[in-house]
């Protein structure tokens, strides 16, 4: 006999996730409204609508049709809701329990589960708790295996999640990724523009002004609708975020890292930051975008910004920005414009006791102009020792970042050809040890003994040879840094003018003392310190004329440049 519904919306609810797949076709939406309508026909409920979740998980609430059912019945519009079974309702077991027992009886609503015999207004079911229990089971199994799948191909290399903007997946080969030329152009103008001193705010604003259309608008332009990603109104907006991501990731190298996030539950959907050390990073997996120089040296630069707008001069601050240091307190020399002289441009110490309320108790006052033909001058002594002698060129700045290093990779190269053999000895003698057991001149308990032996070594000398080869490349990666800086100062020898990305690639600070002296014996001393080398110290042959500039009328500073040992 069937039963009759008062006046309201019979809900016929249906929900469907990938992982259900395995149960096969009968799990599908159109199945379910077939099934639930035929039901509803057949026992009298009319005024029926249809409440979907195609494509989410029972494991948690957060499903807008779900979301939409229980509001409309909270207004009092719904009066039955009915389901394939209760895995369809969810898989959470106390949320279940929570909406079946208390919630939807409070409301006045029936509750129905086809499959599994459920109807609230015959009273409590008493295997409903353990039908409950068992899809949250099942659910939590498919999370384990899901779990466990997604750790086997993270660890093979595969990536784990989709490719960040500059790049996409080869339609050949959906593991790997491949450059986009059009974003990848993008990419490598914002890092340009970082290594021309521009902050992140500056750079944005900037591709904004170029209406560069933003990741998210580009992907949706090429059908690549992400989800979670939240749209804009201005598909030409960047935000300083997106900018600072784009630079941070050093997937543009060419790496891959994975297990970057994780999941506290399955029930619990949300992305948690993994700390570096459970990251999984595979090198130079696909073609690197951003040569691995530029990319440490804009991580350096990012390191330094400070959250204070720099100032500027008709939109533009200066290229020594970010790079000089006070030598007495450590601070950063802020870059200023005189308000009366626009011509006038200098740097202080940001930590001055009087301007700033700092605690260095001098200014360490620098023209712009005059620390330009200093910088020059010193890069044209470099530059004449490069091209008079490479060979003693490449000698120093090998003292200065191998100085003690030879010697020790000797040894470990030494260590490492030892390893080696010994590891090609320790296989050899295992297979003997097999032969004479197999031919009975070693017993079974001696062979066990050693094969134990033999594999127990086998597996120090390879944590120990991976060890060594990590060193060694540790002093590959040195010389490259003294090829890269040889590199960058042809360039300044092809030019002879100083640009923001130029110093950037020399030079790591410059250190500013105190002006000494007064009239006509007041100096000041500046120090460069040089990416990968240091302070360089150079012949006397390699010291030019002095250079003098008046700064203001009256006043002249003049350029002495200090040979080595004085």
């Amino acid at each position: 006999m069937s039963k009759t519904t008062e006046q309201g919306i019979t809900a016929l609810y249906c929900r469907l996730s990938r992982d259900d797949g395995a149960e096969g076709d009968s799990n599908s939406v159109a199945n379910q409204k077939r099934m639930l309508s035929k039901y509803a026909k057949e026992n009298g409920f009319v005024n029926t609508r249809y409440y979907v979740d195609d494509g989410y998980t029972g494991t948690n609430f957060n499903r807008p049709g779900f979301k939409q059912m229980m509001e409309d019945a909270e207004m009092g519009y719904i009066t039955t809701i009915i389901v394939k079974d209760m895995s369809r309702f969810g898989r959470d077991y106390l949320g279940v329990g929570k909406y079946t027992e208390s919630v939807l009886p409070d409301l006045g609503v029936r509750f129905i589960a086809i499959n599994d015999g459920v109807d609230s207004e015959d009273g409590e079911n008493e295997l409903a708790p353990f039908k409950n229990i068992m899809n949250e089971m099942y659910a939590r199994d498919i999370s384990r295996k899901v779990r466990s799948a997604h750790r086997i191909r993270g660890n093979a290399g595969e990536p784990l999640g989709p490719p960040p903007y500059g790049y996409v997946k080869d339609p050949e080969n959906p593991k790997r990724w491949i450059i986009d030329p059009e974003a990848a152009a993008v990419v490598r103008e914002i890092y340009r523009m970082r290594l021309e001193g521009k902050g992140n705010e500056t750079i944005a604003r900037i591709l904004t002004e170029r209406k560069v259309l933003n990741c998210t608008y580009y992907w949706k332009a090429r059908g690549d609708n992400r989800n979670g990603r939240k749209w804009q109104e201005d598909p030409y907006n960047w935000k300083c975020s997106t900018v600072d991501s784009i630079l941070r990731r050093v997937e543009y190298c060419g790496d891959l890292i994975n297990f970057k996030t994780y999941s506290k539950s399955f029930k619990n959907k949300k992305r948690f930051m993994n700390p570096e050390e459970k990251h999984v990073v595979f090198k130079e997996i696909h073609e690197p975008i951003i040569d691995r120089e530029t990319f440490e040296l804009v991580q350096k630069l990012r390191g330094k910004v400070k959250n204070r707008a720099p100032k500027k001069e008709n939109g533009e601050k200066s290229i020594f920005a970010e790079l000089l240091t006070c030598a007495d307190c450590g601070h950063k020399l802020w870059f200023h414009v005189n308000t009366r002289n626009r011509a006038i441009r200098y740097f202080a110490c940001s930590n001055y006791v009087k301007d700033y309320r700092g605690t260095c108790p001098t200014r360490h006052y620098i023209r712009e102009d005059a620390l330009y033909e200093v910088v020059r001058l010193e890069l044209r002594r470099l530059s004449a020792f490069l091209q008079e002698d490479e060979t003693a060129f490449a000698e120093l700045l090998s003292k200065k970042t191998d100085a003690e290093a030879r010697a020790e990779r000797i040894t470990f190269e030494e260590e490492l050809r030892k390893a080696h053999q010994r590891k090609e000895l320790v296989g050899t003698l295992y297979e003997k040890l097999y032969e004479d057991n197999a031919m009975g001149k070693v017993t079974d308990e001696w062979y066990s003994h050693m094969s134990l032996k033999y594999e127990g070594e086998r597996v120090e000398l390879k944590a120990k040879i991976e060890e060594l080869e990590g060193k060694l490349k540790g002093f590959q990666t040195a010389e490259k840094n003294n090829e890269y800086f040889i590199r960058a100062v042809r360039r300044f020898m092809e030019m002879d003018t100083l640009t923001a990305p130029l110093l950037r690639e020399l030079i790591d600070r410059i250190e500013v003392s105190e002006v000494e002296g007064k009239g006509k014996n007041r100096r000041q001393r500046i120090v460069i310190h040089y990416r990968f080398a240091g302070y360089i110290d150079l012949e006397e042959n390699y010291v030019e004329s002095n250079f003098k500039q008046d700064t203001r009328q009256g006043v002249a500073v003049e350029y002495v440049p200090q040979a080595a040992g004085k």
